[in-house]
Formats: C-alpha cells, structure tokens, sequence
C-alpha cells in the first residue's frame, strides 16, 4: 500500500529484513540499519524474508527539526534513506528505552534536537531556504487553522484570509518550511482523526461522519491513496494487535505479524 506521512519517519530495523519502495526503486533494511524517509514521500512497505522483521520507529515534525536547527532553512532532504548510522541507531534506542512509558518533555525535547543535527548532518544542505521570518510565521498560522479545523472543508480562500499570503505564495512557502503542501497536511490530519477514532472502537461509518466534511468523505482520501475502507479498518485492527503483542513481549518495538502482509498487498492492487 502506498502511503505518505507530512512527517519524517526515522527508524531502526531491529531484525528480518524491512523491505520498500522510495522514489523510484526498491530498497532494504536490515538489522541495526536505519531509515530515514522525508516527509510527503510516496513509500510502501513489506518484509524482505518469510520471517518478516521488526522495528521502532519515530515520526518528526519537520518545523520541530527546522526549529531545532535555528530556522531559516528547509528541512534537511537526506538521500541515503537507508543507512549504516550507529548515531541515529543509537538516538533511536534511547528514545525508545522505556516504551510504552511516555517520555518526559525535557527528553523530547534532547531527542528532537540530536536527530535535527543528524539529518542535517546526512542532508542536502543545498535546498532552498525559507524566505524570511514573517513567512514562517504565516505558514504556522496555516498549519495551526489546518489543525484545528481539520473536520470541516477548508478552502483556498480560508487560507488566505488566515494567513493574508495570497494561495500560491503560501503553497510555496508551506512545503519550504514544512515539507508537504497544505492539501497533504489537512489529509494527514484527517486520516489521524479517523485513525484514533477506529482504534477507539468507533465504527467505519462514525469514524468518518466524525472526522470529515461531507465535502471529502473519508472513502474518497482513502481512495486517493489506493486504500479501500475495509482494508484500512482491517489495517487499524492488526496495528493495535500487533502494539499489543509487542507489550506482551515486553519489547519497546513494533512486532510484524505474518498477515499484515496480506493486508497490505490486498490495498493495493499490483504491489510490488
């Protein structure tokens, strides 16, 4: 199944071998290496071997990273999306040392600034910059209003008036300084709210008169990511089981169960 995050996914394969397609070619994971996929990247993903493989993995805001790293800059574009990186690797088990115990915020806060130095010690220091100060304030007005009124339609004109940036300054503006355009952003939001909602036991249908305008059922997001309702709810049911088992192990990683597999090809159809 093909999917984005408007986050940076960071993560680490614990063992097995965590295979997916990323821009363009089929790339693999394996043991002790780590993953760094940039935000609003199309990628899916399915074990390498039968055995499958585990991981852990962290999703970063990218204005937390361009914060971190003093602004003014894109979010670091790393290219070598896996990676021998025993720094990362090493980031990665700290945060997740006590899991599922929540991390206090000071450690948040240590740990969104070491890996914001580790991608930017691995990106492209070439990207563009963020046009100016009061630009990346407006983008956070966006970002905020996207968030807050994720369960309504929002239009161009919304943002405009939020932001007084007219809508292709800000689309520009948006993914140089979060990586992603508004659309993905709002989706995102969406998705999660449908998300948390499915996983709490709300049915399909509630879940997505809850989490969506009658403008944008959540059936039509899904299906502009080749998901179906059903294999997305079948999705969500394995994800909590496979949480679940992993606090049964007492092991602070996601444990892949061997008919996630199956899950996932059923979303798409042609998966490589």
């Amino acid at each position: 199944m093909i999917r984005r995050h408007e986050s940076y996914a960071i993560g680490v394969t614990d063992w097995g071998v965590q295979s997916f397609r990323y821009r363009g070619a089929e790339r693999a994971s394996l043991g002790g290496q780590v993953i760094v996929i940039h935000p609003d990247e199309a990628h899916d993903g399915h074990a390498g071997i039968p055995t499958g493989f585990a991981y852990r993995m962290l999703y970063l805001e990218p204005a937390l990273v361009q914060q971190a790293l003093g602004g003014g800059r894109a979010p670091p574009f790393v290219r070598d999306v896996v990676a021998d990186d025993g720094g990362t690797a090493g980031i990665l088990a700290e945060a997740f040392a006590d899991f599922p115990a929540p991390l206090e915020p000071l450690a948040i806060d240590g740990i969104i600034v070491r890996l914001a130095d580790a991608l930017a010690r691995r990106g492209d220091q070439g990207r563009v910059q963020a046009r100016n100060p009061r630009a990346r304030a407006r983008v956070e007005a966006a970002r905020a209003y996207l968030t807050a009124e994720c369960e309504r339609a929002i239009t161009s004109a919304d943002l405009e008036a939020v932001t007084g940036l007219d809508r292709f300054t800000l689309a520009r503006e948006f993914r140089a300084v979060l990586g992603t355009s508004p659309h993905r952003y709002l989706v995102g939001r969406r998705l999660a709210r449908a998300r948390a909602l499915m996983m709490a036991g709300t049915g399909l249908a509630d879940a997505a008169a809850a989490a969506e305008p009658e403008e944008s059922p959540l059936a039509g997001v899904l299906a502009g990511r080749g998901i179906s309702p059903v294999s997305y709810a079948e999705w969500l049911r394995i994800e909590t089981a496979e949480a679940d088992l992993a606090k049964a192990l007492g092991r602070g990683e996601r444990v892949k169960l061997h008919n996630s597999e199956a899950i996932w090809s059923a979303c798409r159809p042609g998966h490589d």
